[in-house]
């Protein structure tokens, strides 16, 4: 198989990223998501571009996900990065991520999810994990709740960027 000089892995990487700024564009333009969408967003917190507050940091000093439902503000996206205001335990908090360290991204209300390679930085290879993503509790929206006993988690429709990785 010949070098992928094109590096189709990183275009189709960065045509995805613009799924989830076209999305985000547009909830910011009316202030709220349609019907019955939410987000789940998982980014890496020591990513370049990142800023949150020094709290979040060292509660999530890797990775955290955010849920974007009912109250969040102040979303304003540009072509690399969103800012949105959202409240953890009651506190507000403003958060900068640049979309390349977005690592996946889940709508439950219609089970798509899309997960990128953006490694951690001990991290020799890049991630082929899943993200999962379970419905949010009422007591505490910082955080995804897990299944009750006896409650079905249901897949989402992962894209997988495998086949167009580049082998080593």
């Amino acid at each position: 198989m010949g070098q992928d000089h094109i590096r189709y892995d990183i275009l189709a990487q960065d045509a995805l990223r613009g799924v989830i700024r076209k999305v985000l564009t547009e909830v910011g333009a009316t202030g709220r998501l349609p019907g019955d969408h939410h987000f789940f967003i998982t980014f890496l917190t020591g990513a370049a571009g990142v800023r949150i507050s020094q709290h979040l940091k060292s509660k999530y000093p890797e990775q955290m996900t955010i849920v974007i439902q009912h109250q969040f503000w102040d979303l304003k996206v540009t072509e690399s990065l969103f800012e949105i205001g959202l409240s953890f335990s009651d506190v507000p908090e403003k958060l900068v991520i640049p979309f390349n360290a977005i690592r996946g991204f889940y709508d439950p209300s219609v089970n798509f999810e899309l997960e990128f390679d953006v490694p951690l930085a001990e991290d020799e290879e890049m991630p082929s994990g899943e993200i999962t993503a379970y419905p949010v509790s009422a007591e505490n929206s910082e955080e995804p709740a897990a299944a009750k006993d006896g409650e079905e988690k249901k897949p989402g429709s992962v894209v997988s960027l495998d086949a167009f990785r580049k082998k080593q």
